[in-house]
């Protein structure tokens, strides 16, 4: 097993990201299992965590499975899985509710892990996404482009693991890919930890209430929607 647990994973990839501390930077998690990895990073490089939430679209008889993913940009911003949508057989209209009920399983984390926080500003700095690991890389991917659309001097992917083909397909949505250990023969993110368990509400909000998502720079406008 590569990790013990996210923590040390987190604390591996801090590391990693030394050589931002002193840059201009802004921490976000994908919740729940990104924000345990994301916190050592933010306490090294001195930056504030705030979070991109994304919700993987799943294949309605096979929920595991992306056939898309739908990340909150101000509008929602959709990727779509073509080839897992054609292998699966599955519909517009059969994406189109899976998609519409994630939407609103956004709506419901931006009021309970945002609330009323002031969210950090991204334009002109250095945006460094982070989450526990990737698979397919539909939900990295539709949080790559909404925090590539606020206008990140620089985006950087960091993980802990992910299958190299992933990794080759992300390297257009991101300007720096950092991944600690990458297979080319994968199965799931589980398997590289020793212990993965589910992450609460609780302890996101906690995650955030740690590191100031406040910042000095004012937010930035929402952004508008885009499908792929």
């Amino acid at each position: 097993m590569p990790f013990h647990d996210r923590l040390e994973a987190g604390r591996r990839l801090a590391t990693k990201l030394a050589k931002f501390k002193g840059d201009d930077v802004v921490i976000f998690a994908l919740p729940r299992g990104g924000v345990p990895v994301a916190a050592p990073v933010a306490q090294a490089l001195h930056a504030p965590l705030d979070l991109a939430l994304v919700r993987k679209i799943g294949v309605p008889f096979q929920p595991e499975l992306a056939m898309g993913a739908v990340a909150d940009g101000g509008e929602p911003i959709i990727v779509r899985n073509e080839d897992v949508i054609a292998m699966a057989g599955v519909s517009d209209a059969q994406f189109d509710e899976v998609r519409q009920r994630e939407i609103g399983e956004l709506d419901r984390r931006r009021r309970l892990y945002l609330g009323a926080r002031v969210r950090p500003g991204v334009n002109g700095r250095v945006a460094i996404v982070i989450d526990d690991g990737v698979a397919t890389g539909a939900t990295t991917r539709a949080a790559l482009r909404a925090v590539r659309a606020r206008n990140p001097r620089k985006l950087v992917l960091a993980v802990p693991v992910a299958p190299t083909d992933t990794l080759d397909a992300l390297r257009s949505d991101a300007d720096e890919i950092i991944c600690l250990e990458s297979y080319r023969n994968f199965g799931a993110i589980g398997f590289f930890y020793t212990d993965f368990r589910q992450i609460s509400d609780e302890e996101v909000i906690a995650g955030l209430d740690r590191f100031d998502t406040g910042s000095k720079k004012s937010a930035d406008a929402g952004a508008p929607s885009q499908t792929t």
